[in-house]
């Protein structure tokens, strides 16, 4: 190295960030927020809204995470959005109703005449408390997210403004505030759970105040309580025991015992009495039902969120000494050990002693003597048999599953297509141009025009004349060529039916049998692809005078078979005897319930849902539940060299009081 040669050496010092914690950025890109009233079909925007109502986090049908969100604003608009996502971190965090949040890059669309918003590309948001006052830090899991002074005076104006007009304690009550048969949402630490069977969860559960009922004390299998005894001992008159279902048992299993949770739609009913155990004193049941109808599902909370807070701060001024001895409603429960070690078992004898009304009634054979399972296995099929016995468990536990769509000729069953395999479907077909020679013919009047969105698309409505003349549009029916759901969807909610066509070289006939032949409101119709011979539309006129537009009348005249909705469940059914497999395959008669309707009905769900906690309930030894009486047939099926002997209930309804 020369005299006039130097080296410097430069030392970089990085500014490191945790990666368990977010980082804001310093400089603030500007986003522009567009008030929830001025929203259009097919932008993409950036909203802030108070939560109006919202379903927590639960699994779709296919592998994504969903969660339902309804916003609202200054403005007095409501925005619905269904929010998805492979990984359930990214969905937003609410808690209660009254929250305030964030969306970045959500779609607008159109859906059933309603504006929605969903997920799309870069979609990200945060979420702030609604309540006044608390700190306004946001709850994301993404490590880069902007904020910036003006974003805080939006949350503070949205504060202020939800707190005058949306009401985030409608539904929250305190145990010492409960009644008979109500549905609420409490916030509540959990002290004990345990594993009741394979489908349900004990949870126990206090808020510091005392039910003014007694409630009733959930049977587990000793040793699988989980929690201090001495401490739920000590708790003894202020806790409950929740009996958790179906989709929300596995976040039951992994709550850990100490956490606070808002349980949402908790459902109260009064314990029915048995002739073991009478009493006047109404005794509750507390039961988070399956499903997601309502909000229904539990969320834990942080201990900083400002509702534990205040709750931890009362749990601490509780005099549990004042609870110990407490000489009232409580001190009269009948049992004080609700552990069990022994084998559940029907008793035969109960056949002859009990005498309890059947959940079940036949419709027809009440002339046939009930034989006992264990005869009925020892017999060939085919036969018919009258039973009684009562429902040790049934599959699919998860309802929605349970409809199928059956064809009546050929007895396939195949699973009922998802919107989406429909929108796919019709995508495709709205690239295809109509042809003009086949519009306004003696059979219906045409009316085409071009859509003004970047597709451009072609689209006619054939309307159906009766006997030459239109009539209203409720009594209607229209052809569609090049129409998308959301299109087709507000057509069926004023016109008789919609029935989607494309052109062909014969005529106006169905594209595809993987789509509805039939649209009538929510109800679609499907036809069997293997069993229908398709006909062009022009064989509708065999039915234009009497304008008869029932689906069996137009599958009828277009060569389909149609497709019937049918519930099919597996009953495992136990007399004391013997245990037995029996199908279920019914339209409505069974449940009293149109399978046709139930995947669009919230109410038919939660029916459903009803009836079959009732003749299945868990928690309970299977000697306290229902007897059903019902009608079987016993049939043979041949799986390749073998042969077995099946059995299907028929002529069976459910009684009418568990409707």
């Amino acid at each position: 190295m020369s005299p006039n040669e130097s080296t410097v050496y430069v030392y970089v010092k990085y500014n490191t960030v945790s990666s368990a914690e977010p980082m804001c950025l310093s400089v603030t890109p500007k986003y522009t927020y567009t008030p929830l009233n001025q929203l259009k079909h097919g932008s993409v925007v950036n909203v802030y809204g108070a939560v109006k109502f919202f379903k927590p986090p639960y699994q779709s049908r296919g592998t994504d995470y969903c969660s339902v969100v309804i916003l609202m604003d200054q403005s007095n608009a409501k925005l619905t959005c269904m929010l998805f996502s492979v990984n359930l971190d990214t969905l937003p965090v609410i808690y209660k109703i009254g929250d305030i949040v964030r969306f970045h890059r959500l779609k607008i669309q159109q859906y059933k005449n309603e504006i929605q918003g969903v997920t799309t590309v870069g979609f990200s948001s945060l979420t702030f408390e609604g309540t006044l006052g608390t700190p306004i830090i946001p709850r994301t899991s993404s490590k880069i997210y902007t904020f910036s002074s003006d974003d805080q005076k939006t949350v503070e104006a949205l504060r202020i403004w939800a707190a005058n007009h949306i009401s985030s304690s409608g539904t929250m009550i305190k145990l010492s505030d409960i009644k008979p048969v109500q549905y609420f949402d409490l916030t509540c630490q959990l002290v004990g759970k345990a594993e009741v069977d394979g489908s349900s969860v004990l949870l126990k559960v206090w808020d510091g105040t005392k039910p003014p009922f007694p409630s009733w004390k959930v049977l587990f299998e000793e040793g699988t309580l989980e929690g201090d005894a001495g401490h739920i001992n000590q708790l003894k008159n202020l806790t409950i025991d929740i009996l958790v279902y179906d989709n929300h048992v596995a976040l039951a299993k992994s709550l850990k015992v100490g956490v606070f949770l808002r349980i949402f739609s908790l459902h109260t009913k009064i314990q029915p009495e048995t002739p073991e155990k009478q009493t006047n004193i109404p005794h509750l049941e507390f039961h988070l039902h399956g499903g997601t109808c309502y909000g229904r599902g539990i969320k834990v909370l942080p201990e900083d969120n400002s509702d534990v807070e205040e709750l931890k701060r009362f749990l601490d001024s509780v005099d549990l000494a004042a609870y110990q001895h407490v000489k009232n409603l409580c001190d009269l429960e009948i049992d004080s050990s609700n552990s069990f070690s022994s084998q559940d078992v029907v008793s035969p004898c109960d056949l002859e002693r009990c005498q309890q009304l059947s959940a079940t009634v036949l419709t027809d054979h009440q002339y046939l003597e009930t034989t006992p399972l264990n005869a009925i296995l020892k017999h060939d099929a085919p036969q018919h048999y009258r039973i009684r016995a009562k429902l040790r468990n049934y599959e699919p536990q998860k309802l929605y599953q349970s409809i199928k769509l059956h064809c009546p000729k050929c007895h396939s069953l195949q699973e009922v297509p998802l919107e989406s395999d429909f929108e796919s479907v019709l995508q495709n077909l709205a690239t295809e141009c109509p042809d003009p020679k086949l519009q306004n013919t003696s059979l219906y009047n045409s009316e085409a025009w071009t859509t003004q969105d970047q597709q451009e698309r072609k689209i006619v409505i054939h309307f159906v004349k009766n006997d030459g003349i239109l009539q209203a549009p409720e009594d209607t029916l229209i052809m569609i060529e090049g129409g998308i759901p959301s299109e087709i969807f507000r057509l069926s909610k004023k016109f008789k039916g919609v029935i989607p066509v494309k052109s062909s070289q014969e005529g106006l006939i169905i594209p595809d049998l993987a789509i509805p032949f039939l649209i009538q409101g929510k109800t679609w119709h499907y036809g069997c692809k293997q069993c229908s011979k398709l006909k062009t539309m022009q064989n509708l006129n065999s039915l234009v005078k009497e304008a008869s537009w029932t689906p069996v009348c137009i599958a009828q005249a277009l060569g389909i078979v149609p497709l019937q909705y049918v519930f099919v469940m597996i009953f495992t059914l136990d007399d004391g005897t013997g245990t037995l497999k029996v199908y279920l395959m019914d339209c409505e008669n069974f449940f009293q319930i149109p399978a046709s309707e139930i995947l669009n009905s919230d109410n038919l769900q939660k029916n459903m849902e009803m009836i079959m906690y009732m003749l299945c309930p868990p928690g309970k030894k299977i000697g306290e539940y229902p007897w059903l009486e019902c009608f079987i047939k016993s049939y043979n099926v041949r799986n390749e060299a073998e042969q077995e002997i099946c059995y299907r209930i028929f002529d069976t309804v459910v009684a009418e009081d568990l409707i």
